[in-house]
């Protein structure tokens, strides 16, 4: 019977050191696609701007809503 819980407290924390990677991930590839739209594009960075703040809201919605997952499984 140990072995439950001590499997769930390892998941959990397998899942929390993933957010800080997915958060990465999801902000480099906006931003990197925003640079990409300013160089082909425009000569500003209102593209580099716009995805970046874009994918800093989605990756907080993302780790807000995997939070309230693992607060629900409990």
């Amino acid at each position: 019977m140990d072995k439950k819980p001590n499997l769930k407290q390892t998941n959990k924390w397998l899942v929390m050191m993933n957010i800080p990677f997915q958060m990465g991930v999801i902000i480099f590839c906006f931003t990197y696609l925003g640079i990409w739209l300013d160089e082909k594009y425009t000569g500003t960075s209102i593209f580099t701007i716009i995805l970046s703040l874009l994918a800093v809201f989605i990756a907080l919605y993302n780790v807000i809503r995997q939070v309230k997952n693992l607060n629900k499984e409990d």
